[in-house]
Formats: structure tokens, sequence, C-alpha cells
């Protein structure tokens, strides 16, 4: 067995801008939130965040260290390209990097890609239909979900087109046979995309097993959602709301991720 090595270049802040720094502690807090939420699959799955500036450069998890270790100095720094730009003792994923990159590369927009394997997110992506609108939930998510179906574990760069293409300028992915991965303007938007996800696959896989009749959401309500989702939230938007309270949450648990 291979045991990688927990230290890492010395000083990692004092060799980045201010603002890269607070990307890295932002993208940290997101993989310790998704371990405290039950989110996490072991060393498995990916949050990436573009580094701020001109370079296309993004972060990504070391591969090998569980989501409740990673730090802010720990998180590798890469080009869309798959190149280390930045001393590290650690790899990277190369499944994580072909699903990152690829989004990364066609969507500026986005400064998060977050993808999870959760039971009740993989549970809903092998049904058929997929999600139905049958909770408040399930209408955000319907206002802007695409599907990509399995092909496999994600190794080659011959699948990137199909899954930019299913992503489209959508901002929750369905991964058939696989799990969920959403996108936000910033990794607090990411993560809390992230939270109604989980939340709407839950609540279906809940309904379901009660083997009865659901009721079903009004189409006309889910095509007006957007425009709901900006006056319930006056105008802050679903991360910017929630994510001081989040980060209050896992700071009364542990503040290491900050390192």
């Amino acid at each position: 067995m291979t045991v990688i090595s927990q230290d890492y270049p010395s000083s990692v802040q004092q060799q980045v801008s201010e603002a890269e720094w607070q990307t890295r502690i932002d993208l940290a807090a997101a993989y310790r939130l998704v371990a405290l939420f039950g989110w996490d699959d072991l060393a498995f799955t990916h949050i990436s965040a573009r580094v701020p500036g001109p370079e296309h450069h993004f972060l990504i998890n070391p591969y090998g260290m569980l989501f409740d270790e990673i730090t802010a100095s720990s998180l590798v720094k890469v080009d869309l390209d798959g190149n280390i730009v930045m001393e590290t003792n650690y790899p990277i994923s190369p499944a994580g990097f072909v699903i990152h990159s690829a989004i990364h590369a066609a969507r500026e927009d986005v400064k998060c890609v977050l993808h999870i394997h959760s039971l009740n997110g993989v549970a809903v992506s092998a049904l058929k239909h997929g999600i139905l609108p049958i909770s408040q939930q399930s209408t955000f998510v319907l206002s802007s979900l695409g599907y990509h179906d399995y092909e496999g574990i994600v190794l080659s760069d011959d699948e990137k087109p199909r899954l930019v293409n299913n992503l489209n300028n959508k901002m929750f992915l369905m991964l058939r046979n696989h799990g969920l991965l959403t996108v936000g303007d910033s990794i607090a938007d990411a993560f809390v995309k992230m939270y109604l996800f989980e939340t709407v696959c839950a609540i279906q896989i809940r309904a379901q097993s009660g083997n009865s009749e659901l009721v079903e959401v009004d189409p006309r309500i889910v095509a007006g959602v957007k425009n709901s989702v900006s006056k319930a939230t006056t105008g802050l938007g679903i991360g910017a709301l929630n994510w001081p309270g989040l980060l209050r949450r896992l700071d009364r648990a542990d503040h290491s991720y900050k390192d």
C-alpha cells in the first residue's frame, strides 16, 4: 500500500495572491462540508474552483486524501491540460480532471464544479424518468437540469464534448448511473445547489417508497421558478444567503481547513 505524505510545500499562502488564498479556503471548506453532510465517497469525487486571474488554472483535491482532511494549502493547482503548475507532493485523479477540465474550458461563467456520488443521487440517477416534479425543491433543479448517459469511468477526452453538450448552459447535471454535478458562479453557489439537488433526490426516494400515486407540480410553476428564486432570496441568491451560516457551522467543528 502506498501512503501519501500529508506534508506539503511550506508557506503556500505566501506564494499565491490574496484572491487565490481566499478561493483555497472556500474550496477546502466545501470539501469539509461535503464530508460533514455525508455526501463524500472516501477519496473519490471532486470539487474544483477556478483560480482568479487570466491563466485558466483551477484547484482540485489531492488524490488520496479524504474530504475531511483537505486544507487550503493541500489543494492542487492545475492547468486545463492537466499539468500541475505549483509544487505539490500529491497527484490528481485522472477521472476527476477529465470531467472538471471539460467544464472549466467550456463555461467561462463557471467558477466552481461540484461532483458527488451520494447514495440518494446515484439511486435517482438509475431511474429512467430521473427527477420528478414532486416537491418545491425539485422545481429549482428542474428549471436548469441536464442528463448525461453513463459511458464508464471518465478517463477519455472523447467524452468531453458530450458531457459539455449535455450540461450546456444549465446549472445541474445528473450523470446517469453515476451521481450528481452542479456548477456555480461561486463555490457557495455550487455547494448550495448541490444541497438542493441531493435533497430533491432524498425526497423522491422517500416518496416513491410509499408505493402510492404521486402528485406532480404544475409545469407552469416549474417554468416560472427562476423569477421566484430571486424574490425568495431577496436578490441575494441561494449561495450568498446560506454560505456564511454554513461556514459558522463548519468552524464550530474544525478550523483546520484554513491551514
